[in-house]
């Protein structure tokens, strides 16, 4: 993870030469009173597996969220993501004001089933541990506490909330993205709560994040006898290592445009020559015209083959598109930086190469809405045994985000 310049600019010039105000007591005195009841919500969504595409975990999931959200006042609907399975929550809070206001996060982690059973929520020396306590239903967590606050604070200042959790982020959110194309599009401002990473001194916001591509190397050759008759054969393996040793400069990193290849597969027997091989490859960039560059120059290079008579096919598949420097969102990123001083507290405006939903809830060629992105908890070791959120986190999340929906209610156009 880098800064931005513009960013650390935000994060350490603004405010160095003004006194920090005071958190305002009697929104610090609601979020306070929900930093225990958020702890339980954590633990009881933690302990339930809901990997991308676990229907019944997803449902467990589902409800839970469905029924805090209804004691909240919200009406909710769920919308089918069709392609791994599970539903899209959308709860809508109705308000006296007049900004409509987009809190979206996701509820499906990467683990698989009876991974809650093996490692349940625990706390242990101020970090809280279990899969996806980061990433991201500490996120959701927040969301709902939050809205407790506001409860609390009887504050009803927006036009409407609309809460949207998706069930499929994990794996490109390809079930959910249109429909949250679709809500964000009637949006003032959208608030995303993945995690930010603890670097140990200080957390963050993040204002740009970089899109993702899939690329896909096959190659087709001839089966034979390896023994017997090899040079009948054509070798994919061997073509495949070949255009994967020419494709490895794809990245530009003037750009900060990387592609690396993660996953092959080829041959079926020591004694065959093998007929097909392919990989699989993640591709990261901030600029939108990479995708053609990287394909057009795959396709060139591809050409120059080791083996002949073989094929081979080289493809890329977008995913997310990148959120770019915007003045929405940096704007967004400021007003998060002075609520954090309310707190004697720094707050970073950083960039970030994972691609992240809050890239499907931007629209770059309309002035709304603002996105903001990992106003969810700090934490770390994402996706691995080890992840973890920090306890001393939340009461400060939940102030930054009961703050922020309170300025944005009451922003002029």
């Amino acid at each position: 993870m880098k800064c931005s310049m513009l960013a650390m600019g935000l994060a350490y010039g603004m405010f160095t030469a003004t006194a920090h105000a005071a958190p305002q007591q009697d929104v610090y005195d609601a979020v306070e009173q929900q930093q225990q009841p958020l702890l339980q919500t954590l633990e009881t969504l933690v302990n339930i597996d809901s990997g991308t595409g676990f229907v019944a975990g997803l449902s467990e999931v589902e409800a839970v969220l469905t029924e805090h959200l209804e004691a909240l006042g919200a009406k909710v609907e769920a919308h089918p993501a069709e392609v791994y399975g599970g539903n899209t929550l959308v709860g809508r809070l109705q308000g006296n004001g007049e900004r409509n206001i987009m809190l979206m996060i996701h509820y499906d982690t990467v683990f698989g089933e009876e991974t809650a059973e093996d490692r349940p929520f625990r706390i242990e020396d101020g970090r809280a541990y279990g899969p996806g306590v980061g990433d991201a239903k500490g996120g959701v967590a927040v969301i709902l506490h939050s809205l407790e606050a506001l409860k609390t604070l009887g504050f009803d200042d927006y036009g409407q909330l609309t809460v949207v959790l998706n069930p499929d982020e994990e794996k490109g959110s390809l079930g959910s993205r249109d429909l949250i194309q679709q809500l964000s599009a009637e949006q003032d401002g959208v608030l995303v709560f993945e995690p930010t990473f603890s670097d140990g001194a200080s957390d963050a916001v993040t204002v740009v994040t970089k899109g993702i591509n899939y690329a896909f190397l096959e190659v087709t050759g001839r089966a034979s006898h390896a023994g017997g008759a090899p040079e009948q054969g054509r070798n994919a393996v061997m073509e495949l290592s070949h255009q994967l040793l020419q494709l490895g400069e794809l990245g530009d990193p003037d750009k900060e445009t990387t592609l690396n290849w993660t996953i092959i597969e080829g041959g079926s027997k020591r004694n065959i020559i093998p007929e097909h091989a392919q990989a699989e490859g993640d591709m990261r960039y901030f600029d939108s015209s990479e995708y053609e560059r990287v394909l057009n120059e795959a396709r060139e290079i591809t050409a120059n083959q080791l083996i002949d008579d073989t094929e081979v096919e080289f493809r890329l598949d977008k995913g997310r598109p990148p959120l770019p420097s915007n003045p929405q969102t940096e704007a967004l990123a400021e007003q998060a930086q002075q609520i954090y001083q309310e707190l004697d507290r720094e707050l970073q405006a950083v960039e970030i190469g994972g691609g992240t939903d809050a890239a499907y809830a931007y629209h770059e060629d309309a002035e709304t809405p603002a996105v903001l992105e990992s106003l969810g908890l700090v934490g770390g070791r994402y996706h691995s045994d080890e992840e973890f959120i920090l306890v001393d986190s939340i009461l400060p999340r939940l102030y930054l985000t009961t703050r922020m929906i309170m300025e944005l209610s009451n922003a002029e156009d």
